[in-house]
This record gives C-alpha cells, structure tokens and sequence, in this order.
C-alpha cells in the first residue's frame, strides 16, 4: 500500500476537490496518509463494502481497549481533555455499535419514517415559502442564513419542541460541536466545542425535566415514553440523542442545500429542466445534487480485526477513511459523473451511508430537500450566485459554505 500525503486543505481542492479525486481513483484508489494517521478509500465498491462490512466498525471501545488502538487516532476521536463533548458526542447512537447501537435506533428511528417524515411536509413548505417570496421581492438572499438554515433549523426545534426564541442559541451551540470532528480544529475551536456540549447538555436536560412534568406532542416526549419489551432509554442516551438529532438534522441538511442551490446556479440548463416541473423532478434533483456535491464528504471506520481488504493488509485497532464525494464521482458506478444529470437513474450514491448505521434521518433530510428545490424552482425563474471562496469551510467532513449570496434575475 502506498503512503501517500494529501493536502485536503489547499484552497482549489476545498473549492473543487472532484478533480483530485478522480486522481486518485485512477493512481492510488487506496493510501496510507501519515497526517491523519488513516488508510484512505476513494472507489465506490470499497467504501460500500466497507460500510457494510462488520469487520469495521463507528465504535471501538466495545472490541479493544485503549492499549490496542493507536494512541493518537484515539485520541483524536475520543479526546480526554474534552470529556463532556466524548460523552455525549460520541456516545449518541449514530456512533455505537450492536447491540447499543440497535437498541437506541429501535426506539427512535419510528419518528423518522417516511410517512412521519411527510406529515412535516406542510410546516416546511410554509417555513421555505415564507423566506423565498420576501427574497424574491428584494431581488436577492444570502442564502446560507435566509433559505437553507431555517428549513431544517425549524423542523427539527419543532421536532423536539424547542420554542423559536431559544433556536439561534441551539444553532451557535450545534456549529460549535461540529468543529471538533475534524482534524484541523484549533484547540480555542476545541474549548468552544466543550463549552457548547456543556451548556446544550444542561439545556437538554431541564428541557427533559419540563417534559416528564408536562408531556407534548414531540420527540422529546415520545422519546421519555419510548419503550420496547421493558427497555427505555436512560437520561444520558436521551441527552445524547436530543443533541445527535439537532446536530445531524441540521448541519448536513444546511450544507446539502446550500451545495445543491450553487450547483444549480452554476448549470442553467439543468435548473430549466427542474422549474419545467417541479412537483415532479424535485425528488430527483434532490438524489442528483446529493450525490454530485455531497455534503459530508469523508467518514471514518476503524478496523475491528486483522484482515486482508483486497490485497491490502489492515491492522486491527486502525483506522480508514472512507471518501464520499470520490465515491459519488467514481466512473465505474455513475456515466459521466462530473455532469449534473438531475434525472439520473440508477442513483446509487452513499451520502447517507450504507449498512447498519445508513443514516436514520435519511426520509426526513429528502423531504427537507425536495421542498427546498421545488419551493425554489417555483419562485424563482432565474438566479446567479457570488460565492467568496474564503467562505468555504475548512473541513474534509463537512462540505459546505458559511454564505451563499444569490441574485436573482
């Protein structure tokens, strides 16, 4: 296996890295990268298989104990100088393994179906409505801030039950936590991150205390009541939980929008084709644009035990990286990957994961999706963006912008 180092961070691959990418399909679809310490994956065959292979796993603490690992991988996933941020984060279920990880999804992943998912459909459309006919009347929107945040940011605080007054700080909170997922995180970036964990945790649970006083009609409530053959969920997997669901449904979500509304600016053609109707492409456009500009670009898994991966040797207690946009864009699963074809069909992209721990939220993030494209298509006949590059984030995870300025024409 090669070693190879990748400069993720240069300022052309932070604002195109599809390029690179095919590369490195073509040259070194695997390599070892010595500064983050993981052995990289770009071919959609590995990073599928791997997902769905039990030899990896999110979770390492269940199958090896800290003497075993990497110490400095470990480190970097489970950081002891940011005790409260390893609890709750990386605790929630989304990064557990069976059987913790089951029993957490068991009992909430009823609130995420697609026919929970559409009933929230109306208080979208409301929400992406409201804030594209005040835009259109002024001729422009920044539309990180005005469009694509408070589509999920409302559904979800609404979701859990959080009253509209308290959003904005859920959302400092929700940016703060992120950071600490990406190698580059300063450590002022780790602080903040420690103290927003602290702070949501304390919120979550008087928010929890309200709720067993006074039940409602949320997730929160529903999730207190939760029970399958007498198992319940405790007050830390509820902290937990309540937080993964703000985090998850919120970030990504954002990002996911924002990179498909460049990406229509940016192919005229393909956006005429989705304003000739938009009722009936916006499901579509939503699965095209998710693969063609994902936003989580890189996840990790680690190594549950000595094997050999296609003649690559892998030692148990490492760690692998599984590259989601070069999966997206691999030539071997998708014609022509670098067109936007928001009609493609098979769509098989891995932006949501794949195996056991395929993403939960998946039903409602592309109902939030469609509603945002077809809200959009619908009002806007045409548009331009101005992107700054000094506005991308500086993350291989994540994949998105801070601001997104749009003219519209």
């Amino acid at each position: 296996m090669l070693t190879k180092a990748v400069d993720f961070y240069a300022p052309e691959v932070l604002e195109d890295p599809y390029p690179l990418y095919a590369r490195l399909r073509v040259e070194t679809p695997v390599f070892f990268d010595p500064e983050w310490d993981l052995t990289f994956f770009a071919r959609h065959r590995d990073v599928v298989g791997i997902l769905k292979d039990r030899r990896f796993g999110r979770d390492v603490r269940h199958a090896l104990g800290p003497d075993e690992v990497d110490r400095e991988v470990y480190e970097r996933i489970y950081p002891s100088r940011y005790p409260t941020w390893t609890r709750y984060i990386r605790d929630s279920f989304i990064d557990l393994e069976p059987p913790r990880h089951t029993r957490i999804r068991r009992l909430v992943q009823w609130a995420f179906t697609r026919r929970a998912s559409e009933s929230y459909r109306p208080r979208m459309e409301t929400t992406a409505e409201r804030a594209i006919r005040v835009a259109v009347e002024r001729g422009h929107m920044e539309a990180v801030a005005e469009y694509a945040t408070p589509i999920p940011l409302t559904m979800i605080a609404e979701l859990l039950g959080i009253p509209p007054a308290d959003q904005p700080q859920l959302l400092a909170w929700s940016h703060a936590i992120v950071r600490l997922f990406d190698r580059e995180v300063t450590d002022e970036e780790g602080r903040a991150a420690e103290r927003a964990t602290i702070e949501f945790v304390e919120y979550v649970r008087e928010l929890l205390a309200e709720r067993r006083r006074r039940p409602g009609d949320d997730l929160v409530s529903a999730m207190i009541a939760a029970e399958h053959e007498g198992d319940v969920l405790s007050e830390d997997e509820l902290v937990s939980t309540c937080i993964l669901t703000l985090n998850a449904g919120h970030e990504a979500t954002v990002h996911a929008i924002t990179n498909g509304l460049l990406a229509l600016a940016r192919h005229p053609d393909a956006y005429r084709w989705l304003r000739e109707d938009p009722e009936g492409r916006a499901a579509s456009a939503a699965d095209e644009l998710l693969r063609f500009d994902a936003p989580l670009q890189m996840f990790e898994r680690w190594v549950l035990e000595d094997l050999d991966w296609d003649g690559v040797a892998l030692r148990r207690g490492t760690k692998v990286g599984l590259l989601f946009g070069s999966a997206n864009h691999d030539e071997a699963v998708f014609g022509r990957p670098e067109e936007l074809n928001l009609a493609r069909n098979p769509n098989p992209y891995v932006s949501f994961g794949a195996g056991i721990h395929y993403c939960v939220g998946a039903p409602l993030a592309k109902v939030e999706l469609e509603v945002a494209y077809r809200t959009f298509a619908r009002y806007v006949t045409s548009f331009h963006a101005e992107p700054d590059p000094a506005d991308r984030v500086k993350s291989l995870v994540f994949r998105g912008l801070r601001r997104l300025p749009l003219v519209f024409d």
